[in-house]
């Protein structure tokens, strides 16, 4: 998300929370603009890494709602939509996302279309090579704000500011482990670089992704996965989660994001096809301190037309 200079909201249309929040995002330039983030990214992981696309071995559509910071107004909140599909016997995928961010005056929106090729090494082990293609398009009200400056540059709103971009990643995995690597937008654009007293910049963003299922018992699996982003001008990123699946259905984890929050969740998987899951994070920073700040909220579906289950080229499990 976007931050944005040497720019005050207007009185009533932010609470003093985030006030603060926009003089800790602020700096003598600005730049780290982030993907969204997700507590169940092993759910949503096409979201991140294009060579993903087509793994699940069907038909495989989900839906996302994201709330951060319950009860700051004009928090940031994401909501992403994702359909992909192998394409044939020839080891191709096929994706389709939509991820929509907004925080306060600002939304972006992301269009993307993965494509991967699958490599297949060995009986149960598969090597896929992504490439993501996607298109941006920025909002930015600054007839919402109080300016401290006269630059022109923010006296008009941006209007569906269209960006293209692409990105890339590799993703490898066996019945029981997952590894990847990618950078979704590689191109690093600038919006409004010609102000001298405002800069926003789009940083890639480097993923790296893992988890393995142990099976504790014929009833219960394990499963420990790791997420870690690494965006120049930003912290480092690791979230590391355990989860574990009781007969196939209930799922009941949780999460810790280094140096930043807590997280429980929970699933349940509807006849094989269909997973709701719902996350829960509480922040550990100062923000999460305050009296405004509620935590944030996550709930995913996800369904996988699943002909048959010897059709699954990986477990349900991610």
């Amino acid at each position: 998300m976007l931050d944005i200079k040497f720019l005050k909201p207007k009185r009533g249309f932010l609470p003093k929370g985030l006030l603060i929040l926009v003089f800790i995002w602020s700096g003598n330039s600005l730049f780290a603009q982030q993907d969204a983030q997700y507590t169940q990214y092993m759910y949503n992981t096409v979201s991140v890494n294009p060579g993903y696309a087509g793994s699940r071995g069907q038909i495989s559509i989900a839906a996302l709602h994201r709330s951060q910071w319950l009860g700051l107004e004009g928090a940031p909140t994401t909501q992403t939509f994702n359909i992909h599909s192998p394409i044939g016997y020839n080891g191709l995928g096929l994706g389709l996302s939509i991820v929509n961010d907004r925080i306060g005056p600002t939304s972006e929106t992301n269009f993307d279309i993965d494509f991967s090729y699958t490599l297949t090494l060995a009986e149960e082990s598969r090597l896929s090579f992504g490439l993501k293609a996607s298109a941006n398009l920025l909002d930015i009200r600054f007839s919402e704000l109080n300016q401290f400056t006269t630059d022109q540059t923010l006296q008009q709103d941006i209007d569906n500011r269209l960006s293209p971009n692409v990105g890339a990643g590799i993703y490898y995995h066996t019945e029981k482990f997952y590894a990847g690597l990618s950078v979704p937008r590689i191109l690093e654009t600038s919006h409004f670089q010609e102000s001298s007293l405002s800069t926003a910049k789009e940083q890639m963003n480097f993923y790296f992704i893992t988890g393995y299922v142990w099976d504790l018992n014929p009833m219960l699996k394990f499963k420990p996965t790791l997420l870690t982003k690494v965006v120049q001008g930003a912290p480092l990123q690791v979230d590391l989660s355990a989860n574990f699946m009781l007969n196939e259905r209930f799922i009941l984890g949780g999460a810790y994001r280094w140096d930043a929050a807590f997280s429980g969740m929970v699933g349940f998987n509807i006849n094989g096809n269909f997973l709701i899951g719902l996350a829960y994070d509480r922040e550990t920073t100062e923000l999460g301190n305050a009296a405004f700040n509620d935590g944030s909220f996550e709930v995913i579906l996800r369904y996988d037309f699943i002909s048959s289950k010897n059709n699954l080229k990986s477990p349900r499990f991610f």
